[in-house]
């Protein structure tokens, strides 16, 4: 039996035969895991309160399989309180984290990019920079971020005053003078290389993002965007 606590945000839970649930956390040490909570679903218990999205928690699980059983689960601050478009953005988070996330890879750097994304959120703060912090961190952890900063074709540094497109799994490639109107200004990449959001890295990130988070995701579209589309009608 593991006696070990988990730092822990609930990323989702579902029913579970009659009284149950099955919840997948998303913890520091041990990354993305699902576990059974036991009796909790028609109660008004403690545990079933907390088992709340954007409560930040410690828990211990018990089990060998893939599927753990919850023990304990206590609050380690109060709950982080999210309504309209903070909401759903909130809620885009935990989904692209449950999708891509593969099970029991631990990553301090996208767990940390959650919290302060949620932080963020709660905030007020420019919801644009909060999102694409949180997918550029995801992106990274996937191995899949390219080097905003070198001209993979020629080797040669990413210049201010140039264009570029992405060429997938390998990176940035010069575009020839003229042939301007699609590429990604060479500005654009190095401010974002330097985690600098001007109004024109903030397109070419959101661009990048969409692009490279495509085969992460999926067909299976997002609930949680086709809901945020459903409000802004």
């Amino acid at each position: 039996m593991n006696n070990d606590w988990l730092t822990a945000f609930v990323l989702h839970r579902r029913a579970y035969r009659e009284t149950s649930y099955i919840v997948d956390f998303f913890t520091l040490e041990q990354g993305k895991v699902s576990a059974v909570a036991k009796g909790v679903r028609n109660s008004k218990s403690d545990k079933k309160s907390l088992l709340q999205p954007f409560q930040a928690l410690k828990l211990q699980l018990a089990g060998k399989s893939d599927l753990k059983n919850l023990r304990h689960v206590e609050s380690t601050a109060p709950s982080i309180n999210l309504a309209g478009t903070p909401l759903f953005c909130a809620m885009y988070l935990n989904e692209l984290t449950n999708r891509i996330m593969p099970a029991g890879l631990a990553s301090e750097a996208v767990f940390g990019a959650y919290e302060q994304a949620l932080t963020a959120l709660f905030n007020d703060d420019d919801i644009e920079i909060t999102l694409r912090k949180f997918e550029l961190s995801l992106l990274d952890e996937m191995g899949l971020l390219p080097d905003f900063t070198e001209d993979v074709e020629y080797e040669m540094p990413i210049e201010a005053e140039k264009h570029y497109v992405l060429q997938p799994e390998f990176g940035f490639c010069a575009l020839p003078n003229g042939y301007t109107r699609k590429g990604l200004p060479g500005s654009a990449l190095l401010a974002l290389a330097q985690g600098e959001f001007t109004p024109m890295s903030k397109r070419v990130a959101k661009v990048l993002c969409r692009d490279l988070l495509k085969p992460l995701i999926g067909d299976k579209p997002l609930k949680s965007r086709e809901l945020f589309v459903v409000r802004k009608h």
